[in-house]
């Protein structure tokens, strides 16, 4: 992964920071860490946004670059959260793989109990380490930190070098990762995923394969320009018609494969507020067989 996707990790936490700004009952996602964890020149902008004016201005706004980004943003992190919430019972451990500056597993009850790793790109893991101590005094106990470039580093050999079980069911949390890299990169992860215990779970998204190579804009031609046109900082892409069988090759089971006009169903469409959806991104639920 490179430098460009390292700079993505700031994006999402800072979308549901905003969030938090609107009353509760017009609110996608609570998130009460989200502007706290981030970095000194994040949390000043963010107090900018405070007022209801500059609030709406900051979707608008969003919404014009990259239509449907802010539901995308803010759905996906509500449904993955869910997800956990739902599985913690179920599972040993939780390995949050590009966390970025995510802040689930600090803020959700339901998981404190559990081992935790979350990994990344040093370029995100030591500022969130440096936030982490400055917040709690510390990095709180049941959770380690990893850096790691998913691209050129071996994943399965840096979790274990840190802890991380490979024996007990697992959570794996992968989102807004696998876009960044190379096809043999998400395959080596895939490969250490089929390692994981029987009962694990993984919540991932991905990109449309027909988005990248540029048979299906979706309407969607400024954010292909930036990402995957010339510059190509997006390099691996799904057909959702073979997700299924793909993770069946891994011994995986898909359970769920959404697209966030059905997210906004269930979280945008009780807030009363109109926004559009984002058609090239997924999100996909799996459990290892």
């Amino acid at each position: 992964m490179g430098k460009a996707a390292a700079k993505t990790g700031l994006g999402p936490t800072a979308i549901v920071a905003v969030e938090q700004y609107f009353p509760a009952n017009h609110r996608i996602i609570t998130d009460e860490l989200a502007g706290a964890i981030l970095p000194l020149g994040a949390r000043v902008f963010l107090r900018l946004m405070r007022p209801s004016w500059a609030r709406d201005w900051m979707v608008r706004t969003t919404e014009k670059a990259a239509p449907g980004l802010w539901t995308m943003m803010t759905c996906r992190k509500r449904y993955i959260d869910e997800r956990l919430i739902e599985s913690a019972t179920k599972v040993g451990a939780v390995a949050n793989l590009g966390a970025g500056f995510d802040t689930r597993l600090y803020r959700l009850p339901a998981v404190a109990h559990l081992p935790a790793w979350e990994a990344d790109q040093p370029e995100n893991i030591e500022p969130k380490r440096i936030r982490l101590r400055q917040l709690f005094g510390a990095v709180p106990q049941h959770v380690t930190l990893v850096s790691i470039d998913f691209d050129r580093e071996d994943l399965g050999a840096a979790l274990t070098a840190r802890g991380c079980p490979v024996n007990v069911p697992t959570f794996f949390i992968w989102e807004a990762v696998s876009q960044y890299l190379t096809e043999p990169a998400v395959r080596a992860i895939f490969d250490f995923l089929a390692k994981s215990a029987k009962g694990s779970r993984l919540a991932f998204t991905y990109v449309r394969k027909d988005f990248l190579a540029g048979a299906n804009l979706y309407g969607q031609e400024d954010l292909y320009n930036r990402y995957a046109g010339k510059k190509k900082i997006w390099l691996f892409g799904m057909d959702p018609a073979q997700v299924a069988d793909f993770l069946s090759s891994y011994g995986w089971r898909l359970v769920e494969d959404i697209e966030y006009s059905e997210l906004a169903e269930r979280y945008v469409k009780p807030t009363g507020r109109q926004l559009l959806t984002m058609p090239v991104e997924r999100v996909a639920y799996a459990e290892r067989l």
